[in-house]
């Protein structure tokens, strides 16, 4: 099981940075975890951020935001929409349940088939 984060959505914040004290350079990252295994693949409602400066290019902890930067984060997280949960089945899998689906009916068919003949 694998387990990886596609970058959903960045963000230019025109805050000031807390290490570098630029307003240019910073960026908020959503990311969403997918969960990848060798029969499914599955989009979680988990989601990640990063605050990052790309001018001093160093990540901006959550200890080091100002009033400012939680405010503008607040509201980029209630207004960033990610994408729907859902299981996708790999080939491997759809193998596995068709091959089961054609044992289970003609086991059916074969018990039908004898109890018919008595």
């Amino acid at each position: 099981m694998q387990d990886r984060y596609i970058h959903i959505k960045d963000v230019a914040l025109k805050n000031n940075c807390p290490v570098c004290y630029n307003n240019e350079g910073l960026y908020l990252t959503f990311k969403q975890r997918i969960i990848d295994t060798k029969f499914f693949e599955r989009v979680t409602s988990e989601i990640r951020h990063e605050l990052h400066c790309k001018t001093c290019n160093s990540p901006i902890y959550p200890v080091q935001w100002t009033d400012d930067i939680e405010q503008v984060f607040e509201y980029l997280q209630r207004s960033f929409t990610p994408k729907k949960t859902a299981t996708t089945l790999k080939r491997p899998s759809w193998i596995l349940l068709s091959g089961l689906l054609i044992v289970l009916v003609s086991g059916l068919s074969l018990l039908l088939y004898y109890t018919l003949q008595e």
